[in-house]
């Protein structure tokens, strides 16, 4: 079945940067597009970045300039490069399998999600 899991999450100063990696197996890889998400305490699951099967990376506002979503289909692992990390980074970031090449695509399968904290 479809796994996914995340790691890379911590605790981070303000400004600085983080790198998260999530390792998918079960699935082929790289025909599926995938993405990061993010969960705030009280908030909604909201995205942070989608890259498609060949790499095409879209944004969220909030991310586009200090976030960079990547993939490396060989080592079925997706990343994303976060930093100016803002306290308002904080949450619980989830990595989400598209249920196509898209990016646009739904999501059909979650992750456990990792903590990010940035706090002084």
């Amino acid at each position: 079945q479809v796994q996914l899991v995340e790691s890379g999450g911590g605790l981070a100063q303000p400004g600085g940067s983080l790198r998260l990696s999530c390792v998918g197996s079960g699935f082929a890889f790289s025909a599926y597009s995938m993405g990061w998400y993010r969960q705030a305490p009280g908030k909604q699951r909201e995205v942070v970045a989608r890259v498609s099967s060949s790499g095409t990376a879209n944004y969220a506002d909030s991310a586009r300039g200090r976030f960079t979503i990547s993939r490396d289909n060989a080592k079925n692992t997706m990343y994303l490069q976060m930093n100016s990390l803002k306290p308002e980074d904080t949450a619980l970031y989830y990595c989400g399998k598209g249920n196509s090449w898209n990016s646009y695509s739904e999501i059909d399968s979650w992750g456990q999600g990792t903590q990010v904290t940035v706090s002084s």
